[in-house]
């Protein structure tokens, strides 16, 4: 009889740890790693037939306006809410905006967001209107980033895209396509955490694999002085120099929201005032505009 002997793996088959995220990182930033979009099948053509222009890849979105990523940097810490409430804060001059919620369809935060439902677009995703923004969320079970469809072509200027991630931070960063392009070459993102001790260690994951990205955190709790020591005590380096560099931003915890989720009621004063103050202080850094992805 013979004894299997078993070797203890450091990590599941396909798992990839944050070190190796990083490593990848500092290539892409190094420029020594693209990921190619798939090439178009090759045809028989002539000099003079327009067909020799190759046509760009179905997974590249350019988009013509400012675009901000919002990442939470866990599961139900209020991204969605942010996301809306950044949205809702620039079209406060006149303009308008757009929310496109990236994340499966039975992970909607914004389903009962709107004011008025428009059905399904040609591009597949649910279309909805709040005032002066067009919400977008995904019709279908999407089982990873790479299966988030390209924005739908809006019909009219926008002043802002927000992007409602949806998703974990590793699985993004390990995937392909437009939306992990999206945070990969954001000019800013805002990640948004509690303000608890899981919360900030969140944070500090994540400013870890964003480093070379700007960020600014939405941290959503009570104000700074009534948090407990021991939550002061956790925030780790990145997020005290993301502190000292002020880019942690404080977000009111709105009770009544948080039991009853997003619907067609306004957004608080007292939260729209403190996300205004989290998207002006980037108004010198420039969201990512018009690149393809």
């Amino acid at each position: 009889m013979t004894t299997a002997t078993a070797y203890p793996s450091a990590q599941p088959p396909g798992a990839v740890s944050v070190e190796e995220l990083q490593r990848a990182w500092r290539a892409v930033q190094a420029g020594q790693f693209r990921r190619p979009h798939p090439k178009p099948a090759q045809t028989r053509t002539t000099a003079s037939d327009p067909a020799c222009a190759s046509p760009p890849s179905p997974r590249v979105w350019v988009p013509a306006e400012p675009v901000l990523p919002v990442l939470g940097c866990a599961g139900s810490v209020g991204a969605s809410t942010v996301a809306l409430a950044l949205a809702s804060v620039a079209t406060g001059t006149g303009g308008t905006a757009r929310v496109v919620e990236c994340c499966t369809a039975t992970a909607s935060g914004l389903a009962g967001a709107s004011t008025a439902e428009l059905g399904q677009h040609p591009s597949g995703w649910v279309q909805g209107t709040r005032g002066q923004i067009l919400l977008e969320r995904a019709s279908d079970i999407l089982v990873g980033p790479d299966n988030v469809p390209l924005p739908a072509n809006s019909r009219h200027p926008v002043t802002l895209t927000v992007l409602d991630i949806g998703w974990e931070l590793g699985q993004l960063l390990a995937s392909s396509g437009w939306l992990g392009d999206q945070v990969l070459q954001a000019r800013r993102l805002v990640a948004v955490t509690t303000a608890t001790i899981p919360g900030l260690r969140r944070l500090e994951g994540a400013l870890a694999m964003l480093q070379g990205i700007p960020v600014a955190a939405a941290v959503v709790g009570p104000r700074r002085r009534n948090w407990p020591r021991m939550v002061h005590h956790s925030m780790g380096a990145l997020t005290r120099q993301l502190d000292r560099d002020g880019d942690l931003h404080q977000v009111p915890y709105d009770r009544d929201l948080a039991n009853r989720g997003l619907d067609s009621a306004p957004l608080s004063t007292a939260l729209l005032t403190a996300v205004g103050e989290l998207l002006h202080a980037g108004d010198g850094a420039a969201t990512t505009t018009g690149k393809p992805s």
